[in-house]
């Protein structure tokens, strides 16, 4: 006879969970979805899926501290503003070269500097993580709209654009990014001190402080990779577009970005940090909305779909845990 604790320790439902529900889904598309398995189609879905993708990874993080941010969609919003307007300056105008560079760099910075800005309203000041990133989430917002007048700003970059429509080895440059990225954040959280201090403020922030872990430093270290990323994903949003519109850029992304980290098996409490079960729910957040849109759904019932997605995840790991 089998060992119940076994079987339990075997099976994690908020993380292979969300392997079953990807063969569902492929598995229907490759049933009903006309072309779904076409390249163009494949391109198509890992361009839109990267973008959730970024975030998701940095929000993860902040999840992991038992934080939460509501400012990415924001961010983006603010990075993919200031990067046409720096191109389209003047100096640019004059420095090629530079121009480029600061095009792509400034705005990042930006975005770190909001993280910053959200971590120390968290830790330094006590405010509710929700209520610290919505102060961003509606100021950012309107901050790129000022910025641009509310205007949408259209600019053509080859270099820059490569960021949205590059390929490599015959896979769009984005996939490659996201890749690149998922490496570099797992080895932070599974082998780097500041990984392990991270995961341990979230799992016992009491118990974090009694043993002299720096509290405040972890907690807005994390809210710094998560604005910064969600900056670098509102470029990648205007390469694909040669433009920028302060109104749409990551408009909901928040909502993607915490589906995707929960499904993937980060828990709300913090303490985990899967960083490749991020990729896995932004897979899966990108491939519903797809699956809806390629068959004549209305785009409001993919956020019905993803309301779901979040509430069914939150209770397998709930009821896991009991």
């Amino acid at each position: 006879m089998s060992d119940p604790t076994m079987i339990h320790s075997r099976f994690d439902p908020a993380r292979h969970g969300a392997l079953i529900a990807l063969v569902v889904i492929l598995a229907f598309n490759l049933i009903v979805t006309p072309n779904f398995f076409q390249a163009q189609t494949l391109f198509v879905n890992i361009s839109q899926m990267a973008t959730i993708a970024i975030v998701a990874m940095g929000m993860t993080l902040v999840i992991a501290t038992g934080g939460i941010d509501l400012s990415v969609g924001a961010v983006m919003a603010l990075a993919g503003a200031l990067a046409p307007l720096i191109f389209l300056s003047d100096f640019a105008q004059a420095n090629p070269g530079l121009g480029l560079a600061a095009s792509i760099v400034v705005p990042v910075l930006v975005a770190l500097f909001c993280g910053v800005f959200n971590g120390m309203l968290v830790s330094c000041f006590g405010v509710q993580p929700i209520v610290a990133t919505l102060i961003l989430f509606i100021s950012g917002r309107g901050l790129a709209q000022v910025l641009t007048n509310g205007n949408l700003q259209t600019f053509s970059n080859p270099a820059f654009s490569y960021l949205g429509t590059g390929r490599v080895l015959g896979l769009p440059f984005q996939g490659w990014l996201v890749l690149a990225i998922a490496v570099v954040l797992t080895w932070v959280v599974t082998r780097s001190i500041f990984g392990r201090q991270l995961l341990a403020v979230g799992g016992n922030e009491r118990a974090a402080r009694m043993s002299g872990l720096p509290v405040r430093r972890v907690k807005i270290g994390a809210y710094v990779i998560c604005s910064g990323l969600a900056g670098l994903a509102g470029l990648i949003v205007v390469a694909i577009n040669s433009a920028s519109d302060a109104a749409r850029i990551g408009n909901l992304m928040e909502l993607d970005a915490i589906a995707a980290a929960v499904v993937g098996g980060t828990l709300l409490q913090g303490g985990r940090a899967p960083i490749f079960g991020a990729i896995l729910g932004a897979v899966i957040i990108q491939l519903v909305k797809y699956t809806l849109l390629a068959n004549g759904i209305a785009d409001e019932v993919a956020l019905i779909a993803k309301a779901a997605i979040i509430i069914a995840a939150v209770y397998l790991q709930q009821g896991w845990k009991e």
